[in-house]
């Protein structure tokens, strides 16, 4: 480490002010403080300091998604060989498929190794694009603007892919990240500028632009021409259950096991609520996540479940939907853990994360059940609280200093 120490200083003399690559400093900057711990740090006093640094703060998000990661790949690569015809496998084209005969590889969903490596043959490649493209523009603006580029695109370059549909195209992808970080955040000054989601503002962009590839007839659930079935996105078993008549039940093909493992289809990452689970847990346990928006939206969801399982319908299964079938489908696990705990676009003040994560849950309920158009939800809402924050927050505050004067006045 000591030699890459001395490599790195040295490299770092050409990049300082009045140097020929002082321009590209931000680069540097990068390369050194993602390898090492970064040289410079607060001293002045009016600072509250601590262990954990903003790369650090990075990684453990990263570390906390990786359950997803893998369920991801493993289950989109379940959900692709258990559609296969075996019949037809000789006549499969695409390089995925070239991949895998070259490879020798069957197509059995019984097997663990298999299925992941199919799977990662569609997030890799998302991913790769993802990074590159999104990375790009993290780049230009920081050399034009003369800052740092910030550790917090490793967390949206990896959430962006996940909440995908396994074939979304590639080009598609890097409109939906140019949109998310230009757009969403760049404009608004970047890192800690801006008041959106980056990674929800670049899906909310390719779900409206592209339609079809996102929740329409053309989604790929397993494979298009061999054994297709219609939709892949999250609102494949939450529509399912909008056509049913009745209480859900096993005998109707769903398992709510299934969802919680993460056995059914759905974007890459919002099958598995297990996986979203765990990378919970490292998230409050490390501090990172707030357990008071997890908890908010629990909250929110059940209380709002509760009061349309009290209301009933005739004609709306989703009124008699138990609030853990809520919890299981599509991408509330997902957006709950990752997404609306985002500590730029959430609120700063612990009364107010409570209003905001309630909220969160129950509008996500009252959406599903009362629009049978849109029964998943949880994006345009996280999306839309973003927008509230700075207005709970301001509430909030105001009303902590009512109360202190009420109590220095008595």
């Amino acid at each position: 480490m000591a030699a890459l120490e001395r490599l790195l200083e040295k490299a770092g003399r050409y990049f300082e002010p009045g140097k020929p690559l002082a321009r590209f400093h931000a680069l540097y900057e990068a390369t050194d403080t993602f390898v090492m711990t970064p040289p410079s740090v607060t001293r002045g006093a009016s600072h509250v300091r601590d262990a954990l640094d903003l790369k650090r703060m990075m990684s453990i998000v990263v570390i906390a998604m990786l359950p997803c990661v893998f369920m991801a790949m493993y289950n989109t690569g379940l959900q692709a060989n258990l559609a296969l015809d075996p019949a037809k496998l000789a006549n499969l084209a695409g390089w995925r498929h070239d991949i895998m005969r070259a490879l020798g590889f069957g197509y059995s969903a019984a097997s663990l190794g298999q299925c992941l490596f199919h799977g990662s043959l569609y997030f890799l490649p998302l991913y790769a694009v993802t990074m590159a493209v999104g990375g790009f523009w993290e780049v230009i603006f920081a050399v034009v603007r003369r800052h740092e580029i910030n550790e917090g695109f490793l967390v949206t370059g990896l959430i962006f892919p996940l909440t995908l549909p396994a074939t979304a195209p590639l080009w598609q992808a890097a409109l939906g990240i140019t949109f998310g970080v230009v757009v969403a955040k760049e404009i608004f000054g970047g890192t800690g500028m801006n008041f959106l989601n980056p990674a929800l503002a670049g899906r909310a962009f390719m779900f409206f632009a592209y339609p079809a590839e996102m929740s329409g007839d053309s989604v790929w659930v397993a494979m298009q021409g061999v054994h297709a079935v219609d939709g892949w996105s999250g609102a494949t078993v939450l529509s399912t259950i909008r056509g049913l008549e009745g209480p859900v039940s096993a005998a109707q093909g769903l398992s709510w096991t299934n969802a919680f493992l993460g056995f059914e289809p759905g974007s890459l990452a919002e099958t598995s609520a297990l996986a979203c689970l765990i990378g919970a847990a490292i998230l409050i346990v490390t501090g990172v996540g707030s357990w008071r928006i997890m908890a908010g939206v629990t909250v929110g969801t059940v209380a709002m479940a509760l009061l349309f399982n009290a209301v009933g319908s005739k004609s709306n299964t989703f009124f008699a939907l138990p609030f853990w079938w809520h919890m299981v489908l599509g991408g509330w696990a997902f957006g709950t853990a990752f997404m609306a705990t985002d500590p730029v676009t959430s609120p700063y003040t612990n009364r107010g994360r409570w209003i905001y994560g309630f909220w969160i849950g129950a509008l996500i309920v009252l959406i599903r059940v009362l629009n049978p158009a849109y029964p998943e939800s949880v994006m345009l809402v996280i999306l839309f609280m973003n927008t509230m924050a700075p207005l709970i927050d301001f509430f909030s505050v105001r009303a902590n200093v009512q109360r202190r004067k009420r109590r220095a006045q008595a």
